[in-house]
């Protein structure tokens, strides 16, 4: 039998750059394993992938393992303290048209 556990801390750790702050908690209720996932703010990028198609996979991969062991698996990744801060820089400057709409109507010559 396949350790849920163990299989998504190899995953993981296998792609941060902080594995000592990986964390794994899981619980199982009547809705199946919960398994909630925390990691250094530096490594949520890379758990998340662009466009969340990473994180897309693990929770594939880790329904492939549930159904093994007759479980559903559900992963939670817990944001970390501090908010967004863990995103990719982005240029946060508001983009300013290049004319005033008096210039451009002027450039569309209707009169």
């Amino acid at each position: 039998m396949v350790d849920d556990v163990q299989f998504l801390e190899f995953v993981i750790k296998a792609l941060v750059t902080h594995p000592d702050d990986v964390k794994i908690k899981r619980t199982v209720d009547e809705m199946g394993v919960l398994m909630t996932l925390d990691v250094h703010r530096d490594d949520m990028g890379k758990v998340i992938g662009r466009a969340g198609n990473t994180a897309k996979a693990i929770r594939i991969l880790l329904r492939v393992v549930g159904m093994k062991n007759n479980s559903r698996i559900n992963l939670k990744i817990n944001e970390p303290q501090g908010g967004d801060s863990w995103q990719s820089p982005r240029d946060t400057s508001v983009a300013r048209p290049s004319k005033t709409l008096d210039e451009a109507m002027d450039d569309l010559e209707l009169s």
